[in-house]
């Protein structure tokens, strides 16, 4: 598909930094500058499983990998990101395409996600065949809102990667999840297709930090929920249950300049529609990533001193 660029932003995450934090479980680097290299591969599937003959049709994204160069700065990041040709999960994909937002921001003890994945070119498999489905796109907007009881413990120690968890250490999260998602095929043969599908799940959540030797990190955690998904399609309304699963696991090397790890990230949204089928939204993310802290300049921590001041931003 050639070099193609999927995600270009500048955000400004307003987190809870303050002066620098270091304590006997975590560390936080205020006064420095974090670039981050990663390679990245994500995807929204959906699978519809019929209750009765169990028979099940996959509807598959084409895969995508992409390079992302973050640079982040107190509460200032910039994301960049392409899906180079060159990687063999971007050949031979056609007019495939994909666009991914995520950011992830922080309130004191709350975190707030925020998730857009646009997606066009897909796979429909099922027991007896594979095709290709050109004209299907999907487009999700939504995210989590989830509070961290534990103070000493530390997400942006394997999310952000711009705090450092000293001491192991866990913490209920519990969440509350909401997702609108648009599914519309356009085909010049069949009937074109359009639904739209809200989604809310709420549920308890538990993650725990490993450290060892202290720079050495395993993480893991998973949340579960029950919300309701609300349908329409073909002019026709429908509200049933939703169960939700989300499991993370990380894995790093951290220290004050130097970082490295490995993100895996699940979450699947299920829920059966009128027709007795049973609908499977799955989010999955994998990442590799690299990155160094360096001191930020004189002029830039007094900058963001004063921007702290102004708008109240620790």
């Amino acid at each position: 598909m050639g070099l193609r660029t999927i995600l270009f932003c500048c955000v400004l995450c307003i987190t809870q930094y303050g002066i620098a934090q270091h304590s006997a479980y975590k560390e936080a680097f205020p006064d420095k500058i974090t670039f981050r290299l990663a390679l990245q591969t994500t995807s929204n599937n959906f699978t519809l499983r019929d209750k009765i003959t169990r028979n099940k049709t996959e509807f598959i994204p084409n895969d995508k990998s992409y390079l992302g160069l973050s640079v982040l700065f107190r509460f200032l990041e910039i994301d960049f990101g392409y899906a180079p040709n060159f990687l063999s999960e971007n050949k031979d994909n056609g007019d495939s395409k994909l666009i991914t937002f995520n950011i992830r921001t922080f309130f004191g003890q709350y975190m707030q996600t925020l998730d857009i994945y646009k997606q066009k070119g897909f796979f429909i498999r099922t027991q007896d065949l594979t095709l290709p489905i050109d004209d299907l796109k999907t487009f999700k907007i939504g995210g989590t809102s989830s509070y961290i009881f534990n103070p000493d413990f530390s997400f942006r120690a394997i999310g952000f990667q711009n705090e450092w968890q000293k001491e192991s250490v866990g913490s209920f999260i519990p969440s509350i999840s909401y997702y609108y998602t648009k599914f519309k095929l356009e085909d010049p043969i069949i009937e074109n297709q359009l639904e739209h599908s809200f989604k809310l799940a709420v549920g308890p959540g538990y993650y725990y930090n490993w450290v060892f030797d202290e720079n050495y990190l395993i993480s893991a955690g998973a949340t579960g929920g029950l919300g309701f998904n609300l349908s329409k399609s073909q002019g026709e309304t429908s509200l049933t249950g939703l169960a939700q699963l989300i499991f993370r696991l990380t894995g790093g090397y951290n220290s004050e300049t130097f970082f490295s790890g490995v993100n895996i990230n699940t979450q699947l949204l299920t829920h059966t529609s009128a027709d007795n089928l049973i609908l499977d939204d799955s989010i999955s993310f994998l990442e590799f990533y690299v990155g160094y802290r360096f001191d930020a300049p004189k002029k830039w921590i007094n900058k963001a001193d004063e921007i702290s001041r102004k708008f109240g931003i620790d």
